[in-house]
């Protein structure tokens, strides 16, 4: 089992290349088969879901709130923002600034997250560019 220090560090090196936008980097970090979910997907896969997002949001970040971690698992409340400045669900650019609450829970097996657990309320981003 990773020490505390260990997954943090991981995470942190995680966080850095989510916010960097840095899609093959962040792969590097997933187990060849991730349970996202509980659906089984290949990690070339969940990259690809980010795309559409930081494309309609070029400067998406994601900060950590709180950060738990029990055994090998962490478990993260995030705010995340971004400026609504490409399209997104084919809403066109509308400069708006979104926040959101997002909570993920990561299970880590020999250095690479093989389970995440994720709840994000993307209903609001729409929302939030519509209002």
């Amino acid at each position: 089992m990773a020490t505390r220090d260990e997954l943090n560090s991981l995470f942190q090196s995680y966080l850095d290349a989510c916010n960097a936008h840095d899609f093959s980097r962040m792969q590097s970090f997933y187990a060849p088969t991730i349970s996202i979910n509980d659906v089984p997907m290949d990690a070339a896969a969940v990259t690809v879901q980010f795309e559409p997002i930081v494309t309609g949001f070029p400067d998406w970040r994601w900060e950590v709130k709180h950060l738990v971690i029990d055994g090998n698992y962490l478990c993260l409340h995030y705010q995340v923002a971004g400026t609504h400045r490409g399209v997104y669900h084919e809403v066109e650019p509308t400069g708006r600034q979104i926040t959101i609450a997002q909570f993920t829970l990561y299970h880590v097996e020999d250095g690479k997250f093989t389970d995440v657990w994720d709840l994000a309320d993307m209903d609001e981003v729409l929302r939030q560019i519509a209002a």
